[in-house]
């Protein structure tokens, strides 16, 4: 008897260490849920491993400059408008961008910079006049805010912006084709899919 106790004890201990050292089946089978149940993401709150991108164009008058700032803000106020699930906040906004574009006298642009505007302008033209005209219609508004986002992109590639802008992507808009916007913030805020998927996304670049 004295023998067997001995062995006893030693399974009670090898027992004991193996269930505290390994999660239960349940445990495991709802973390991994959890996982797969989160939108695919990452939110880089200081964006110090992005690339940073050059504007190209350095010699700029200073009323394009201008310009530019301005174009900029209003897509920024499209852009937020649309985080806000606000259709008429952003369909505001696009009339503004649509009606500096009117009023921009592109003799101010060298030929090398007219003819990059020139390859954006209609493009840029008629996704604002689209968002501005269906103010009821939030997820319309975000799919041509999704083309605006590229044209902008290569609008603030060519001039700059006056300000730091940051270049984010969703991976799950436009059936997870992905679809990619500027923002004036450090974090992620989706303006495709607001509240429902507000951190969905990644900062690919900075423009500084």
């Amino acid at each position: 008897m004295k023998k067997i106790i001995p062995i006893i004890i030693a399974i009670a201990a090898i027992i004991f260490v193996s269930c505290n050292g390994n999660t239960s089946p349940g445990e495991s089978q709802e973390k991994v849920n959890k996982k797969d149940s989160m939108p695919i993401q990452k939110n880089n709150d200081t964006a110090t491993d992005v690339k940073t991108v050059p504007v190209s164009f350095t010699n700029i008058d200073p009323a394009v400059t201008v310009y530019m700032k301005e174009m900029v803000q209003n897509y920024l106020d499209v852009k937020n408008a649309l985080i806000d699930n606000n259709g008429s906040g952003a369909a505001s906004a696009s009339n503004k961008i649509a009606a500096a574009m009117k009023n921009f006298d592109k003799s101010l642009l060298s030929a090398e910079q007219k003819k990059v505007y020139d390859d954006i302008e209609d493009d840029i033209k008629e996704h604002a006049e689209h968002i501005g005209k269906n103010g009821d219609k939030v997820g319309h508004q975000r799919e041509h805010f999704s083309m605006m986002s590229e044209a902008m992109y290569t609008l603030v590639k060519a001039f700059g912006a006056g300000i730091t802008l940051y270049h984010d992507h969703c991976p799950m808009f436009n059936d997870n084709k992905g679809a990619m916007w500027l923002s004036e913030i450090k974090n992620i805020r989706n303006p495709y899919y607001g509240e429902e998927m507000m951190t969905c996304g990644s900062v690919m670049e900075v423009f500084k």
